[in-house]
């Protein structure tokens, strides 16, 4: 891509910018500052559209249609609310929509649609590790997660995603998704319970490979011992 003349470092600066300057650099046309609002939201905007959809290819175009409209109406974000909540409430009506289109039965009042907009929460990341195993054992626990989160009722995944996974307070919660503090802790409640309830069902088999000491980490004991017995080589 290439590079506007005497700007090679302008993403860097733009990248230390807060949100209303981001947005005043957007509405100007920089396209730094696009690039930065979209890196910085990306994620949280993606898990907002795969928490209700469940679809990931699904979830993408929702983000970058979700994108093209706010962009486009980039002059009537007043500062009201903070701009990923903003974003948010645009990409969960876009895939809202796209979920009354699927199934037009759905009854999408569920997700208080006047005021809505949710933010993701964070699946744990993985830790780095060179043990094959002990990684593929910790893919094996978030693709459960991921599934039992699939699984839950939609007007409990929404509230379990924004305060488990992406980690948000109650009250920006209940401001964000149009409900009451209240309402967010009994739904939360609920839907821990759901999650608990799948997990306990499926987890035995995954707990048969906890704590794995196979691989590079076997080998390697395996080796010093035996060195340690003077029979190595």
């Amino acid at each position: 891509m290439k590079k506007a003349l005497g700007r090679e470092h302008a993403p860097n600066v733009v990248g230390t910018l807060d949100d209303a300057e981001l947005v005043q650099r957007a509405l100007a046309r920089d396209g730094d500052a696009f690039r930065t609002i979209m890196q910085k939201y990306n994620q949280r905007l993606y898990r907002i559209a795969r928490g209700i959809l469940r679809n990931d290819a699904e979830a993408e175009d929702v983000v970058q249609e979700a994108y093209v409209s706010a962009f486009a109406h980039l002059d009537s974000f007043r500062g009201d609310s903070s701009l990923p909540t903003w974003l948010a409430r645009i990409t969960m009506n876009e895939a809202l929509g796209r979920l009354r289109a699927r199934r037009p039965t759905v009854d999408i009042t569920e997700f208080e649609t006047h005021r809505t907009a949710a933010e993701i929460i964070q699946f744990p990341l993985m830790s780095k590790s060179d043990d094959p195993e002990r990684t593929m054992a910790q893919r094996q626990i978030l693709q459960l997660v991921e599934q039992a989160t699939d699984n839950l009722p939609e007007v409990y995944r929404i509230v379990f995603i924004t305060r488990v996974i992406e980690g948000m307070s109650v009250e920006d919660t209940a401001e964000i998704l149009g409900i009451r503090a209240e309402t967010v802790k009994t739904r939360l409640h609920r839907a821990r319970r759901l999650i608990r309830e799948q997990l306990d069902k499926q987890i035995g088999p995954v707990l048969m490979d906890a704590f794995p000491f196979a691989g590079r980490r076997c080998e390697r004991l395996t080796a010093a011992v035996l060195n340690r017995l003077g029979l190595s080589g």
